[in-house]
């Protein structure tokens, strides 16, 4: 099974990667990439089984592993050079794979609150998968509208986005948001909770790994948990961004601020 992505570049500089979360396209970060394109060459892209990357085979799975191979073949076709990356939620765990499985196309990983469950202890790896396939359950017997809420409470996202930044553009739950949310949550969830992440690997990659959390992200849920973990297997120091766990699409300005920093060269 393959697929054509869909990708775009904006910017110049050294390419920066955008990994995104859940349903997001290349579109979803519409307001952080105008605030990091006087620095970097911001590559987004529509992963297989959203928007404009539907694969040849409609309404089959891929795996993790195989998500990060398409990045694989999008970097090759789009650089010679290593790339920073930015990962969030799902983007993230791409993203270890990428840099367990192609360390030399990725010199900066940050893993925003990778949904990783083989990054946590086995009964609460157990008990997030099981969650997951609950929220698979409430979509196929009540919709988008009876899985929202909960899926909200699993990753601790504020749905009303009270502390957001002023003048995010507006991103109306249209069909094609309805289909990638749930392209995402009937084929997405069954590749987390069957991920084949080599753990051990990641504290032996040359990739510099960065792991991040959201400022507002409550430590209980299983996003929080897993980039905790993710730090503490590397023996690093966890960073915080502004908002939550999309806290870039609700905080763009500061998210951006915050990247930038992290990113930027040492001395500079």
């Amino acid at each position: 099974m393959s697929a054509v992505l869909h990708h775009q570049l904006q910017g110049s500089g050294p390419m920066l990667l955008i990994a995104q979360s859940g349903e997001g396209d290349a579109d979803r970060t519409v307001d952080l990439v105008p605030h990091l394109t006087d620095d970097f060459t911001v590559l987004t892209y529509d992963r297989r089984g959203l928007s404009r990357s539907r694969p040849e085979e409609p309404g089959l799975s891929a795996s993790l592993a195989e998500h990060a191979e398409d990045v694989h073949r999008l970097l090759a076709a789009v650089t010679d050079e290593p790339v920073m990356m930015l990962g969030c939620s799902m983007g993230a765990v791409i993203g270890l794979h990428l840099a367990v499985r192609h360390p030399e196309q990725v010199s900066t990983l940050i893993a925003h609150e990778p949904v990783a469950p083989r990054l946590l202890p086995e009964g609460e790896r157990a008990r997030h998968e099981a969650e997951l396939g609950e929220l698979q359950g409430i979509y196929r017997t009540g919709g988008l509208e009876a899985v929202f809420p909960e899926m909200a409470r699993v990753l601790g996202i504020d749905l009303a986005r009270r502390d957001a930044e002023p003048g995010l553009t507006p991103q109306p739950l249209d069909e094609r948001r309805r289909a990638n949310f749930g392209y995402f949550i009937e084929h997405d969830f069954t590749a987390v909770v069957e991920d084949t992440l080599d753990v051990d690997a990641l504290t032996r990659t040359p990739t510099r790994i960065i792991p991040a959390l959201g400022a507002a992200t409550p430590s209980t849920v299983f996003d929080h948990r897993c980039a905790t973990e993710l730090a503490a297997l590397l023996c690093t120091e966890i960073q915080v961004f502004p908002g939550g766990h999309n806290g870039n699409t609700t905080h763009p300005r500061g998210y951006a601020e915050r990247l930038r920093k992290l990113l930027a060269p040492a001395g500079a």
